[in-house]
């Protein structure tokens, strides 16, 4: 900031330049006046003299009007090429007041209206910061400069956590989803704040949370993982395993976060057997109850969507709950693609592809990546559980409002 402020000296010297030299210019100017008023008077008193000397019978008349006209000439040379001025004090008070005021009020203006503190943080993020500590106070002064800025506020809570500030990060969740309308990825993120910022107790409110941010997203890893915890803390042992499992598929081989993980499953596994209880079947294996779909896009839709919007593939319930029994996520730039849903691919554990009959499939394209509501929608006619065959959707239709 010191150049900042040494380049606005600079300008403010210059600004006053133009102010002051006009005025210096009228002192200058009114000096000359005073001389000028000087020769007046002392015109006037050769003129006294001259008049008492013709009255003294000293000079003639023809000597007097020489006199008096050589005095006129003298005057009239000092003053030719000379303006009168006749400048009020309030010209010269004027500039004066202007000259200390303009300053004072620019910098009042600037530092309401400036952006010191944005030139503070594009400084700051010059370099790497160094500890976590230095990397919250700059997302701190981030969101104190730009309160609307949401991504702001979501990696603040995410640096919260890691520092297990979680009632902080409760907060900097919630200013986060108000500002980004709830992604799934911010409410996960929400929910797991609240679990650790209550001691690990699981409360309607934060299973509210989960389902939210499932429903949007069904393939939300903050929220799977949060949901094992939950589960598996609450003796829940098979869900757990489902909901982890569900985690792991999502997550590239080379991950490292799948170790703990793969852990976390094998724990819940041991409890199960210690219980006396079955271990479920892996939901990650091949299934009877598998359905192949190929998705593809109408041509005409083809200038109308964007390769990063997000295509969501359903599996529902032809007769039964509405809430899709299996979904995959995918992307514009995928299609057109085959893929496979399974009860591997189930939302809850209780609501499975293999348990109903007949099976609804249908395929959507959100802008917004929006599981729940999106632009284009396509449906195929409806089968059965183990159809066989690969069935077809094409994505040709504007979705109802």
């Amino acid at each position: 900031m010191l150049d900042l402020w040494l380049s606005a000296g600079l300008l403010l010297l210059v600004a006053l330049g133009f102010l002051l030299i006009p005025l210096l210019r009228g002192y200058r100017e009114h000096s000359i006046e005073d001389r000028t008023a000087l020769n007046v008077a002392l015109y006037q008193e050769r003129l006294a003299e001259l008049t008492a000397q013709q009255a003294a019978a000293t000079l003639s008349a023809e000597q007097f009007e020489a006199g008096k006209a050589e005095a006129a000439r003298e005057l009239l040379a000092d003053t030719e090429g000379r303006s009168s001025l006749h400048g009020s004090n309030l010209g010269r008070v004027i500039p004066l007041l202007a000259a200390l005021a303009v300053p004072a009020l620019g910098l009042g203006l600037y530092l309401h209206w400036g952006g010191s503190e944005q030139v503070e943080l594009a400084r700051a993020y010059e370099s790497a910061p160094r500890t976590l500590e230095e990397m919250t106070a700059r997302l701190e002064a981030t969101v104190k400069a730009q309160p609307d800025a949401a991504q702001a506020w979501y990696f603040l809570g995410r640096a919260y956590m890691a520092r297990q500030r979680y009632a902080d990060a409760v907060l900097t969740f919630q200013k986060a989803a108000a500002l980004a309308n709830r992604p799934a990825e911010v409410i996960g993120q929400l929910a797991q704040a609240q679990f650790f910022a209550g001691d690990r107790q699981w409360t309607p409110e934060i299973q509210s949370l989960a389902a939210e941010a499932l429903e949007a997203d069904p393939q939300e890893g903050t929220t799977l993982g949060l949901m094992g915890i939950g589960a598996f803390e609450a003796g829940r042992y098979a869900e757990a395993i489902d909901y982890w499992q569900r985690l792991v598929a999502t997550l590239p081989p080379e991950d490292a976060s799948r170790a703990p993980i793969d852990s976390g499953i094998e724990r819940a596994k041991a409890k199960l057997l210690e219980a006396g209880q079955r271990l479920p079947e892996p939901l990650l294996a091949a299934t009877s109850a598998a359905l192949k779909v190929y998705v593809e896009l109408a041509p005409e839709l083809r200038e109308k969507v964007q390769p990063e919007d997000g295509v969501f593939v359903f599996a529902k319930a032809a007769s039964g709950p509405p809430m899709p029994l299996a979904v995959k996520r995918l992307t514009v730039a995928d299609l057109p693609v085959e893929v496979s849903l399974s009860d591997a691919d189930a939302m809850m554990p209780q609501l499975k592809i293999s348990s109903f009959p007949k099976i609804q499939l249908m395929a959507r394209i959100s802008r917004a990546g929006n599981a729940t509501d999106g632009e284009w929608l396509g449906m195929a006619p409806v089968v059965a559980n183990d159809e066989p065959g690969v069935q077809k959707i094409l994505i040709d239709s504007p979705e109802a409002r």
